[in-house]
């Protein structure tokens, strides 16, 4: 059982709880300011009126409803002797309108359409009472609700400044000195040049400072990172194009990161990028 509640209905406590997200409410606690208690529940199921009921409430709301065996109860239902009790009307039936629970909060539980028909029955002054309750519950936890939103996009607001102030720090890349842009590759590695322009060191650089991180650079990269990396790349295909040797597109590349993160950051943009 889990997200027990309680609501009183005239001095009568009644336990509810949700399961995968539908309320069901105990029958056996309504039954506690009725002089005969849970008595009333079998008396009330072997009902003809209400067996017709929990059948109609079934065909819409259950496709594994046994409609077969439900033929055979309602023919049942016209005899003297005949006897139900919730847990026969459940496993006969398939029903999911309905459960019994042992245990601490124990007892007969209903959907709540249900549990207003047996509320009903009981007594039309105690329906509308427990309908009052129950909405007054619902009613409650939709503010609560709309107040944890409010409050976490109130936070989201303040966590987007202090991430916004992170990014200012660590997102736009330093300039690289004349040593790193001397750097001559072996082969036209070009991602590294990409890696090195923006993050200021190869992947492999990276790699051995980070032995412990599984992936490389790009995989831990912000996605605002991947998205001025994918613009460099672009820019680094122009430039290979004009012949522009790799130490001096390093240089521009670099210095294009820089201006165009700078741009982004101050004009706001950035947080559009998610």
């Amino acid at each position: 059982m889990s997200k027990t509640k309680k609501i009183n209905v005239k001095g009568i406590e009644i336990t509810i709880f949700a399961q995968n997200e539908i309320d069901f409410i105990s029958l056996t606690d309504m039954t506690g300011g009725f002089k005969e208690g849970s008595g009333l529940i079998g008396k009330w199921i072997t009902n003809k009126n209400t067996l017709e009921y929990l059948g109609i409430w079934e065909k819409i709301n259950n496709i594994n409803f046994n409609y077969p065996e439900f033929g055979v109860i309602v023919q049942e239902a016209g005899v003297n002797r005949f006897i139900m009790s919730v847990g026969q009307w459940v496993d006969r039936t398939s029903s999911k309108g309905m459960v019994v629970k042992a245990g601490r909060y124990g007892g007969t539980y209903a959907h709540k359409d249900i549990a207003f028909h047996f509320a009903m029955w009981l007594s039309p002054e105690f329906q509308i009472y427990l309908i009052n309750e129950f909405q007054r519950l619902k009613n409650n936890e939709s503010n609560r609700l709309n107040l944890e939103w409010n409050l976490q996009r109130t936070l989201a607001k303040v966590n987007y400044k202090i991430h916004t102030d992170a990014i200012k720090e660590n997102l736009i890349p330093e300039t690289l000195s004349k040593k790193q842009t001397a750097i001559i590759y072996a082969n036209e590695a070009d991602a590294d040049v990409l890696n090195m322009a923006l993050f200021g060191k190869t992947a492999q650089q990276w790699r051995n400072e980070n032995s412990d991180v599984k992936g490389n650079v790009r995989d831990v990269a912000t996605i605002q990172q991947l998205v001025f990396l994918s613009n460099l790349e672009s820019i680094n295909a122009l430039l290979i194009k004009q012949n522009i040797n790799q130490q001096k597109r390093l240089k521009q590349l670099n210095e294009i990161a820089i201006s165009q993160i700078k741009s982004l950051l101050s004009n706001n943009i950035i947080k559009n990028i998610v």
